[in-house]
């Protein structure tokens, strides 16, 4: 079943359990300016409400950019700056989604559009993809979560040689540094975005979501203690407590494929 709708600057499409977003300026090479940000905010909270809906993929409109980062042009005409609690393009703040999002980067992905791929849980990259966060050549800083993420996800030092510098990264260097998860022909990283949601949805929902809460509150917390207190996480109890959780032994004892509610 598929369904789409469509905001001013952002598409949704629904096709099954998998939510597809397109950041949809390509005259600006897909850059986000306040109303974009204020449609995003609302597109994933819908996506996080709707327990039909389990894995997200967000990519760019037009063959030549993800998302440019922030409109500076249209910020240099007057343009108000800003976006609400969660964050450029409705993602960099959403600290509290524990359903799967994929980044379809087919094109250029700099400043907060690099951040955005980097809240991602995934990064699938065309081989025109281009990685940077060049903000301190224009007098910046990458403040949506670039600057934390990126040494959190490839190391300190890699991640200076690229903040230091704004210099940008070719799709095959980022799958060498750690950030990219595979690179794709040109115009061919939707279609593999797609390919990984579909494996991920041949998953229970509700293991998916107790495992990405549990590794991500578990990354800053020692090991022992992130061990210990699994268990009382909240996707893990929801997990614990559900249909699925009797559906999978049980359809793996009869030998055939489970049938997942997602409760």
């Amino acid at each position: 079943m598929s369904s789409e709708s469509d905001f001013e600057f952002v598409t949704v499409k629904r096709n099954g359990h998998i939510t597809v977003v397109t950041l949809n300026r390509p005259e600006v090479m897909n850059a986000l300016h306040k109303p974009a940000h204020f449609e995003l905010h609302e597109v994933f909270n819908a996506f996080a409400g709707d327990p039909e809906q389990w894995v997200a993929i967000v990519t760019g409109a037009g063959d030549r950019a993800f998302c440019a980062g922030n409109d500076l042009k249209w910020q240099a005409a007057g343009g108000e700056r800003g976006w609400n609690q969660s964050g450029f393009a409705g993602l960099t703040s959403r600290f509290h989604c524990d359903k799967p999002i994929i980044a379809a980067v087919n094109g250029v992905a700099m400043g907060g559009g690099f951040e955005t791929a980097l809240a991602c849980d995934l990064i699938i990259a065309a081989e025109n993809a281009t990685f940077a966060l060049p903000e301190p050549r224009v007098g910046l800083a990458a403040l949506a979560g670039g600057l934390h993420r990126l040494p959190r996800q490839i190391g300190l030092k890699h991640a200076m040689g690229m903040i230091l510098t704004g210099r940008h990264v070719s799709a095959r260097e980022g799958f060498t540094l750690g950030f990219v998860n595979e690179v794709v022909g040109v115009g061919e990283a939707l279609h593999a975005a797609e390919r990984w949601a579909e494996l991920i949805c041949q998953n229970s929902p509700m293991s998916i979501r107790a495992s990405k809460q549990t590794a991500m509150r578990g990354l800053n917390v020692p090991l022992a203690d992130a061990i210990n207190e699994q268990r009382e996480y909240p996707a893990v109890q929801a997990m614990l407590a559900s249909a699925d959780f009797v559906e999978g032994p049980r359809a793996f004892a009869e030998k055939r494929p489970p049938r997942w509610q997602g409760k």
